[in-house]
């Protein structure tokens, strides 16, 4: 269940598995259900088992500054499961990874050699793409208030596909890349999603028909439509309604005598409710759209957060009360906070649960703990009140799971800390062994 070895780059890169081939781990159906369940564990044991060996090397009373820095531990393997997981329920929706919420690269590398697209928002996040050889066909340019030097840059490149919600864009994109294939972003009712964004981007439908004029008035490439039912989305009927809607659009557009092909869905999904999500787009889907327009969507957390977990040295405690009667309770610092890999807090509405690393905690009492991040800004909070077994001491370690979205890509150097964090990269599916070369 172990690597047989593993080899540490120097201070500051990410480190791999040389060898990690997984004792008794064969898991050929990926169906969310017994043998998933199985590979699961066995992924959060060899986890477990690299966090400890990392933290036994890194000794806090003797170590150069930045040594006990926070760390993560990534496994491709269960990104590797996810894309098996999204063939199998969602096979006519070409996932586009929405490069945004984590552009590591090994992630990025392993979804090219997958077959995925590639949601890109920025000139730097197409270039990244393009430097791992993915063709530009494979990327969409989702953003749709593009920068004009991105736009002229997009064309150099050969990244042809992208996405508008206004007529000013229209006029930009006439200027800067005529030629390019266009994808009208519409309006959803976001509403049940985590992090809503119909507040900055969609046209309303009644606007969507005027863009259309205005697309054949400019003698445009308009081929499809597309919409974005919010991140973290918690309604599997948005999906639903969306469909209809642009339904509705392709056939506007097909009165003005456009012939659309493509359909975006975008993101929403998650972890916990993909299995629904996946029937409710897929009856919609065969509802409204024949098998001749071509599906995509852009899943970002799906793929990355199960995949990373994070490690963080307590760097400091204080006693406090915490009841009337004179019970007692911790603060504890930690090396990482809201200003760092745990931004997931305040940009993703996320509550990270914290974990004992490496203590024997077997009958201890728990402890009520606030947890704290290093920066003297009193909002570095990342969680107000949790019971953790026993007393945590300066020194120890705690883990988070679920921890590859919208964490590492929005961390910034606030206060002096670190914004690069080591990465342990480990595969707990030969398939993904195999296309990485671990």
């Amino acid at each position: 269940m172990a690597p047989s070895a593993i080899a540490i780059d120097q201070p500051g890169t990410t480190t791999t598995l040389t060898n990690n081939l997984i004792d008794k781990i064969d898991c050929p159906d990926i169906n969310h259900g017994l043998e998933s369940d199985v590979t699961g564990f066995a992924s959060k044991a060899l986890i477990q088992k690299v966090l400890k060996e990392q933290i036994a090397r890194i000794n806090v009373d003797t170590c150069e500054p930045g040594e006990e820095d926070a760390f993560y531990v990534a496994d491709l393997g269960e990104v590797y499961r996810q894309h098996l997981r999204w063939k199998m329920n969602l096979a006519r929706v070409k996932p586009f990874y929405a490069v945004k919420c984590n552009p590591d690269k090994e992630v990025l590398r392993l979804l090219a050699k997958l077959g995925t697209g590639f949601d890109c928002a920025s000139k730097a996040e197409i270039d990244l793409v393009l430097s791992l050889g993915v063709p530009p066909s494979r990327i969409i340019y989702a953003q749709p208030c593009k920068t004009k030097s991105y736009l002229r840059h997009a064309q150099r490149v050969g990244v042809t596909l992208m996405t508008f919600d206004n007529t000013d864009e229209l006029y930009k994109i006439k200027e800067c890349y005529p030629k390019a294939e266009l994808v009208l972003r519409i309006l959803t009712d976001d509403s049940a999603s985590a992090c809503r964004l119909s507040t900055k981007y969609g046209a309303s439908l009644e606007y969507a028909e005027e863009l259309l004029h205005r697309v054949k008035h400019l003698n445009l490439n308009l081929v499809g439509v597309s919409f974005h039912i919010g991140s973290g989305a918690s309604d599997p009927n948005s999906f639903g309604k969306a469909v209809k809607d642009a339904r509705g659009v392709f056939d506007q557009a097909a009165t003005l005598g456009f012939d659309l092909k493509l359909l975006d869905v975008g993101g929403g999904f998650v972890d916990e409710t993909f299995e629904t999500f996946a029937g409710n787009l897929n009856e919609a889907l065969e509802e409204h759209f024949p098998t001749n327009v071509r599906i995509i969507g852009e899943p970002g957390r799906y793929y990355a957060s199960n995949a990373f977990t994070l490690a963080a040295n307590v760097i400091a405690r204080r006693e406090v009360a915490v009841d009337h009667e004179g019970g007692k309770g911790y603060m504890l610092y930690l090396n990482d906070g809201v200003y760092g890999n745990f931004s997931n807090i305040i940009f993703d509405h996320q509550h990270p649960v914290p974990q004992v690393l490496a203590r024997p905690i077997a009958n201890e009492l728990p402890v009520e703990y606030s947890i704290w991040g290093p920066t003297c800004d009193g909002i570095d909070v990342i969680t107000d009140r949790y019971f953790l077994p026993g007393v945590i001491e300066i020194g120890d370690w705690l883990f988070f799971e679920n921890m590859g979205a919208y964490t590492k890509c929005s961390a910034t150097k606030f206060n002096g800390f670190s914004d690069d964090h080591e990465v342990i990269y480990i595969s707990s599916e030969p398939g993904a062994s195999a296309l990485l070369g671990y």
